[in-house]
């Protein structure tokens, strides 16, 4: 169906038009009906991301998240403290692993019993709550 010609009911089956007017859709269009529909184009799906891409993100952002924190301050300095640099590396590193897997265990036990959005909200509503206390602490003190 084009838009320049007129509209005839009758020319038209139901099937024909609805398919042709699901068929117009695009992936990034608004979608008005309330139930889930899966896309018709493969193309249109969402793909999961790849292990690489999920490790190149999460490694980007700790390594950016890490830089210069207190933990490599710690770590610098305990170096420097020991001139034993190999073992501060390694229980540094050992360290790092354990809380990470423990972020992994708890956010994976999250997720199987909470909806992404109520994950998200307590999130923020932490975040929100810490800040508020450094604020304080900085105030105060």
């Amino acid at each position: 169906m084009k838009l320049d010609e007129p509209l005839s009911l009758s020319a038209i089956s139901p099937i024909e038009s609805e398919t042709e007017i699901i068929n117009s859709i695009e992936c990034d269009s608004i979608n008005i009906v309330t139930e889930p529909v899966k896309p018709l184009d493969a193309d249109c799906a969402e793909k999961p991301e790849s292990a690489l891409v999920t490790f190149g993100t999460t490694f980007v952002t700790i390594f950016l998240a890490e830089i210069g924190d207190k933990t490599q301050l710690s770590t610098l300095l305990m170096s420097a403290q020991s001139h034993s640099p190999w073992v501060v590396f390694i229980g540094s590193a050992a360290a790092l692993i354990t809380t990470s897997l423990l972020g992994v265990l708890l956010g994976s036990w999250i997720s199987s019993r909470l909806s992404p959005k109520t994950v998200e909200k307590a999130a923020g509503v932490m975040l929100l709550l810490i800040s508020v206390m450094l604020f304080w602490d900085v105030v105060i003190g």
